[in-house]
């Protein structure tokens, strides 16, 4: 009878132990004060080339701060990375993973239908959310947790069709975008509206998801006497059209939103005589300081420049995710705490100067942002080269 009373006894003194150390205390095993962020994005599926050089511009800010002060102490950033897989059916549990982690806010997704599948369980949780480019406006509407620090598709697909329009003196625009995709479908709304609303004319037209013989579609462009073919669409389409229209002969210029301001696309476009104008967040050369400490990133460290595509281009993401991490920061600093119900409540007031430029929150919690930089393809040089700086009126 003693010793299995001493047998419980151990047993409760274990349990006992752990749980007094389960869940995040906020200390590492040094004894050091941690503050996790979650990084809600894809690594794999159709975005995840683009959501990992947003991961990129997040990992080359902790390594240059990667530490904040919270409340008069000094807390070691820790940012958990959670794959959503491009696929809204997997958001969830990525968002899921990132609840359990107990991280005080979230960061991210590239890609709206991910953002919107994973909000309500942050928000049952209690967390903010800060999306980076996720431009639909259903990331944020009705959403107090969820705010973001991009411009939205109302404002890019009404730039895009005014610069068609107005520089490009287009006059019918084919639109083509994936079935069921949020961010195509809404962008393609808007865009349209926009059009017409110049006195252009619109064919739009829908892919079934995975699809990868685009001719019909292009030789459709063609046949209807087209003179943009607008598809805001992920990157891994983006570069299947670009090729196939360079085999097709198909000379009309495309309009791409900011998921085309990729240097894959410069890859599959390299060689050819294929046109293509693109709206995005950041332009390389707008700030001298992180263009060359990105690049010396990226080029001294072989992981980041295979996750860059294989060379130096800096993406208007990677920017993005840069100036997400530090909003971030200044959120973590206002709140005075690691809870995030307090960071959730310090969030609207946080504003912060970042590469991208001036960031703010209006009531909804959307950036107040009121340009876009526009680029086309260098076919001489295989580069971007920045066209000008676009606004909705």
């Amino acid at each position: 009878m003693k010793k299995a009373i001493a047998l419980l006894l151990a047993l409760v003194m274990v349990f006992a132990l752990c749980a007094c150390g389960g869940g995040d205390k906020g200390t590492a095993d040094n004894g050091e004060k941690v503050v996790k962020i979650g990084v809600f994005e894809p690594a794999s599926g159709d975005s995840g080339a683009g959501g990992k050089k947003e991961m990129l511009g997040m990992q080359y800010a902790n390594q240059e701060t990667p530490t904040v002060e919270i409340g008069g102490e000094t807390y070691k950033v820790e940012l958990v990375y959670s794959d959503n897989g491009s696929d809204s059916a997997k958001a969830v549990s990525a968002a899921s993973k990132l609840v359990n982690e107990k991280v005080s806010l979230v960061l991210g997704s590239y890609g709206s239908g991910v953002s919107i599948a994973a909000s309500d369980t942050f928000k049952q949780a209690g967390i903010p959310a800060i999306g980076v480019t996720c431009t639909n406006p259903n990331v944020t509407a009705g959403n107090s947790h969820y705010f973001r620090i991009c411009f939205l598709d109302p404002f890019q697909g009404t730039v895009l069709a005014n610069y068609a329009a107005k520089e490009l003196k287009a006059v019918k625009a084919y639109c083509l975008g994936e079935n069921g995709n949020e961010y195509d479908q809404g962008l393609i709304t808007f865009f349209k509206q926009a059009f017409e609303k110049a006195g252009g004319t619109v064919v739009t037209d829908s892919f079934p998801k995975d699809n990868s013989d685009f001719s019909s579609y292009l030789n459709k462009a063609k046949d209807q006497g087209c003179d943009v073919i607008f598809a805001p669409v992920s990157i891994a389409y983006s570069t299947q059209l670009v090729s196939q229209a360079a085999s097709l002969n198909v000379a009309i210029p495309f309009l791409g939103s900011d998921t085309w301001d990729d240097n894959m696309v410069l890859q599959a476009a390299k060689g050819t005589s294929v046109q293509a104008f693109v709206s995005t967040f950041y332009a390389e050369g707008g700030n001298k300081t992180f263009d060359d400490g990105i690049k010396a990133y990226i080029n001294g460290n072989a992981d980041a420049k295979t996750t860059n595509g294989g060379d130096d281009t800096i993406s208007a993401v990677t920017a993005m995710g840069y100036d997400a991490y530090y909003v971030a920061l200044e959120a973590l600093k206002a709140a005075g705490s690691t809870d995030p119900a307090k960071v959730m409540e310090a969030l609207p007031g946080v504003i912060y100067d970042g590469v991208s430029g001036h960031i703010a929150f209006d009531e909804t919690g959307d950036a107040i942002r009121d340009t876009a930089y526009i680029k086309t393809i260098d076919s001489a040089t295989n580069t971007w080269k920045f066209v000008t700086q676009q606004k909705a009126s």
